[in-house]
């Protein structure tokens, strides 16, 4: 039962208990100032906030109409960044009036020659606005600027209380399989890529907002390649990049003119991105100072199939092998890792070193992990299909259930080759377009808040 609580009697009228009788009229006009004042604040600050955005605004208008030159294009913006809608509305209402100023004029899709969509994303330390320009079939081009975030936006502070926004980048599109794309240089956003199919290695960079060729490395092999081929690219840190295909692998040298020097090889494949020290100590959220140390794992890929045979090294544990896979990830726990494996059983393993827990989640092969600065540090990508193509959502797992922390969003297609990047703070998915056919790569990462 509650205590009773009593209260100090109300004089029956309060007005009478003052002397002043010039109080009360004192006490309306401070709480009218009160009030107007209350009112007046986040006006002045809403206004201060739109003021920041004009040098990005300004800056990517003139970038986009030095592309388009005056004209009539169909606009839209789409917010893939932790901003709030209101930030939004103030940033679409910003460049609208900066790209009218320079002469562009604004329709429906049916009666623009352009369609011009700016994408708000993100990274830890900026703000990354994309836009793509669509003048014909042939001809897409892609401008950015980026503005840094303020110290207080909380990104940081947010992580335990609200889930997490999956952007992804377009990269690159061609007609031929792509079997993975390796982000050379990032300022901030990627700046000079290399792309993998099965005949060469295309590397190329973005100038005036167009990827511009710059060499083709011919990929030499002695056998048929199998039928559902898979590849990776991966960065090295004494030479450009490593190759890995069934049954060859791929060296570049070191400086430019580049060479591609390939040879017959069942070496393994690396698991754990370049960019993961063998032995470093990675503490995530909920761990001990102590953290995890994350090995160098590699593993056996089956040459003339399309999955890792299961063979490990080092092992996970007590098991020097695990189920035959697809992909994998990883996460850091407190003194170990778990390890996922979207496993040729329809089955995700996940296997901490002491046990194999198999569950049926109903995702598809492709799975891939992020090291962020969200959550409790690291998350899992994973596909699910749906009729129009495939979906991708980052997800953590606290025990061994996992628990979506982002919204899903669209591919364009069937997803064809999921890999954590060098970095191992974002991802590179393809997707093989389910209208047109052709393959698209993009760039996955996970920024914090909504």
């Amino acid at each position: 039962m509650r205590a009773a609580v009593y209260n100090s009697a109300i004089p029956a009228d309060p007005l009478k208990s003052f002397d002043c009788p010039g109080l009360v009229f004192r006490l309306g006009f401070v709480g009218s100032l009160l009030i107007l004042i209350l009112i007046l604040l986040p006006a002045a600050a809403i206004s201060a906030r739109a003021a920041d955005w004009n040098a990005p605004e300004q800056e990517l208008a003139h970038k986009i109409v030095a592309i388009t030159g005056p004209g009539v294009v169909a606009f839209s913006v789409e917010n893939r960044s932790s901003l709030g809608q209101r930030d939004h509305e103030i940033i679409q209402d910003g460049l609208r009036s900066a790209l009218a100023g320079l002469g562009l004029r604004f329709a429906a899709p049916e009666q623009a020659a352009a369609t011009l969509k700016v994408t708000l994303s993100e990274n830890l330390t900026s703000y990354v606005w994309v836009a793509e320009i669509h003048q014909s079939a042939a001809e897409n081009t892609v401008v950015m600027v980026s503005a840094p975030r303020p110290e207080n936006s909380g990104l940081r502070n947010t992580r335990e209380s609200t889930p997490l926004t999956l952007r992804k980048i377009s990269l690159w599109t061609q007609d031929e399989p792509i079997l993975d794309v390796a982000v050379l240089e990032e300022n901030p956003a990627p700046a000079q890529i290399a792309v993998l199919d099965a005949q060469r290695v295309a590397i190329y960079r973005l100038q005036n907002g167009k990827w511009q060729p710059e060499q083709n490395l011919s990929i030499t092999h002695a056998n048929p390649w199998p039928r559902d081929l898979r590849g990776r690219l991966i960065p090295a840190r004494d030479h450009l990049f490593d190759v890995y295909l069934p049954g060859v692998i791929c060296v570049s040298t070191a400086a430019a003119p580049l060479a591609l020097n390939c040879r017959e090889s069942d070496d393994p494949w690396p698991l754990v991105p370049t960019g993961l020290n063998a032995g470093s100590v990675f503490p995530s959220a909920g761990m001990s100072s102590a953290g995890a140390s994350v090995p160098q794992m590699k593993a056996f890929y089956a040459s003339t199939r399309n999955f890792f045979t299961g063979a490990m090294t080092p092992g996970v544990g007590k098991f020097g092998s695990v189920p035959k896979f697809y992909s994998a990830a990883l996460l850091p726990r407190d003194r170990y890792t778990l390890w996922l494996f979207a496993a040729t059983d329809g089955h995700i393993h996940l296997i901490d070193g002491v046990s194999d827990q198999a569950a049926k989640l109903f995702w598809g092969s492709n799975l891939a992990s992020v090291k962020t600065a969200c959550g409790a540090g690291w998350q899992v990508l994973a596909t699910t299909s749906g009729d129009a193509g495939d979906t991708m959502r980052a997800y953590e797992i606290p025990d061994r259930d996992p628990v979506a922390v982002s919204a899903a969003i669209d591919l364009p297609g069937e997803v064809t080759a999921l890999w954590t990047e060098a970095k191992g703070d974002a991802a590179i998915a393809v997707a093989r377009n389910r209208e047109t056919g052709s393959y698209e790569a993009f760039q996955l990462a996970l920024a914090c808040g909504q």
